[in-house]
């Protein structure tokens, strides 16, 4: 799939990944169409880019079908927005959990449901989901946000095999600990000791290399990290101990502390 005259539809676009992946879709050549809750701030990135702007809630299913609406010619779709969701399941309300589960995995999966069709009659396409590590091992204090992250990272493989031969390719791109942007950068939280982080730039180039290649899961993390997620997939009570001795812990208290507002 080349950008280059394709139209991108990214979400989650004011954010500090979300603004990185747009200087890297317009680089490629794309017409972007951004997404996001904030007008000012979405228009601001917008005219920075070149590009056309929807205000749309993803938390709200009838602003996703307006949404899909709108954009109903793009060639792309760049999934990316997400909300934090760390914390305690116990400490969030229903509403909280449903704003959550509704951003991070419904409102993904009914982009792409709304979207395909176009780009299967055309024979010409790409979805690209922006997961985390995440979606592969388990944290303390994550349990909802790790919920959706597994969810979309098993409905992006699957729904890649579904389209196979539809000349539709669909990626899934899981980042590790990013630095400059994120839950870091929002929180003044530090990694673990020892835990190397990547860049917003290799985030974005991981994803533009994966639709490009029609690469089914691109990880965009440190090696030591990718090898420990492969583990946690397999062997979780093991991670768990593993966790404990690196102080994860103390960075997760962090977090959820910061974080406990944007629910």
């Amino acid at each position: 799939m080349r950008f280059d005259g394709s139209t991108v539809l990214l979400t989650g676009a004011t954010g500090g990944l979300g603004m990185e992946l747009a200087g890297a879709l317009a680089g490629k050549g794309a017409s972007l169409v951004l997404t996001g809750r904030r007008k000012d701030a979405l228009h601001a990135v917008a005219d920075r880019f070149g590009a056309r702007a929807v205000v749309a809630d993803l938390a709200d299913p009838a602003d996703v079908e307006r949404l899909a609406g709108e954009c109903g010619d793009v060639d792309v779709l760049v999934a990316n927005a997400a909300l934090p969701s760390s914390g305690e399941v116990l400490d969030y309300t229903p509403a909280q959990i449903e704003r959550a589960l509704a951003v991070n995995l419904r409102a993904p999966i009914l982009l792409a449901r709304l979207l395909a069709p176009r780009m299967v009659r055309a024979r010409r396409g790409h979805l690209a989901f922006v997961g985390s590590i995440s979606g592969k091992a388990a944290t303390r204090s994550s349990a909802l946000y790790n919920a959706t992250k597994f969810g979309l990272r098993g409905f992006a493989l699957a729904l890649r095999q579904d389209l196979h031969g539809t000349g539709v390719g669909v990626s899934l791109v899981q980042p590790g600990f990013v630095r400059d942007a994120g839950m870091f950068a929002a929180t003044g939280a530090k990694p673990p000791a020892g835990m190397r982080t990547v860049s917003p730039a290799q985030v974005s180039a991981g994803l533009v290399r994966a639709v490009e290649r029609n690469l089914c899961e691109v990880n965009v993390a440190p090696a030591e990290l990718k090898l420990l997620s492969a583990i946690a997939g397999q062997f979780p009570a093991f991670a768990e101990r593993v966790q404990g001795r690196m102080g994860v812990e103390r960075t997760l208290t962090d977090i959820v502390t910061a974080q406990r507002d944007t629910r």
